[in-house]
């Protein structure tokens, strides 16, 4: 098949990549090409950024923390509940006993610590996290997916 049959796909054959002062070609006039980055290289390069590593470690300061609090808390009330029943049937006012306020307090501090988990994401994390996606797109802008 020759090389000017317009089907031919030079470089799907490996051939032809040098084509059109690309180095090596022997041209004075031939510019060298830069690497273009795949994707995963690009992600693996932001993950390793102090800005990416920034923005994990404020997340992990607060999510460990909150998580295990709220762990050992849920722990608590299901080890009291069936370690200590007369503790928690004992009455606190009228028909509401320490197991009521106990599992109510568990719904409380749900919605707390999802407050104060959206809270911590837009003063800590988001603006940093915007940046970093704003950098990611314009490196990965332009790079072909196989």
């Amino acid at each position: 098949m020759a090389v000017g049959d317009p089907w031919y796909d030079a470089t799907a054959s490996g051939r032809g990549e040098e084509a059109g002062g690309a180095p090596g070609d022997g041209r004075p006039d031939a510019v060298p090409r830069q690497r273009v980055h795949s994707t995963a290289e690009i992600y693996l390069e932001v993950q390793r950024s102090p800005a990416f590593q920034e923005v994990r470690g404020r997340y992990r300061r607060f999510v460990f923390p909150a998580t295990l609090a709220f762990l050992l808390w849920y722990l608590a009330y299901v080890v009291a509940a069936t370690a200590a029943p007369g503790l928690m049937a004992r009455p606190v006012a009228g028909a509401v006993n320490v197991a009521m306020v106990a599992g109510l307090g568990q719904f409380l501090t749900t919605f707390l610590l999802t407050w104060a988990y959206a809270r911590h994401a837009r003063l800590r994390r988001d603006r940093a996290a915007l940046e970093l996606r704003w950098d990611t797109q314009e490196m990965t802008r332009g790079v072909v997916q196989p």
